[in-house]
């Protein structure tokens, strides 16, 4: 099993920045990719930002340029840094993990999620 744990979330004015982090422990194995996803009120889960299995960073449009994410320095963890936020930006984000077996089985696992609210 893998649990996932997201922290970092908070209040901030637009214009703002703020920092989540992701940690995946228990049995991650060696290939997995992370993701960050946010649903708002009465919306549905959208993804915002992804690193791939082989490194690769993608970016939901609404926040490309404004938002940066990559690995940190233990396995399994990541952070997503949010810089010129805006109102349109609150909602509650959860971390995913996705891991492949040698079997090529897919396994995801969710946080629990962490809100984020902008301020206008």
């Amino acid at each position: 099993q893998v649990q996932v744990v997201e922290s970092g979330g908070g209040l901030v004015q637009s214009g703002g920045s703020l920092r989540l982090s992701c940690a995946a422990s228990g049995s991650i194995g060696s290939r997995y990719s992370m993701g960050w996803y946010r649903q708002a009120p009465g919306k549905q889960r959208d993804w915002v930002a992804i690193i791939t299995i082989g490194n690769n960073t993608n970016y939901n449009d609404a926040v490309k340029g404004r938002f940066t994410m990559a690995r940190d320095n233990a396995p399994g963890t990541v952070y997503l840094q949010m810089d010129k936020l805006k109102s349109e930006d609150t909602a509650v984000y959860y971390c995913k993990f996705t891991r492949i077996s040698e079997t090529l089985k897919v396994d995801d696992y969710w946080g629990q999620g962490t809100q984020v609210t902008v301020s206008s």
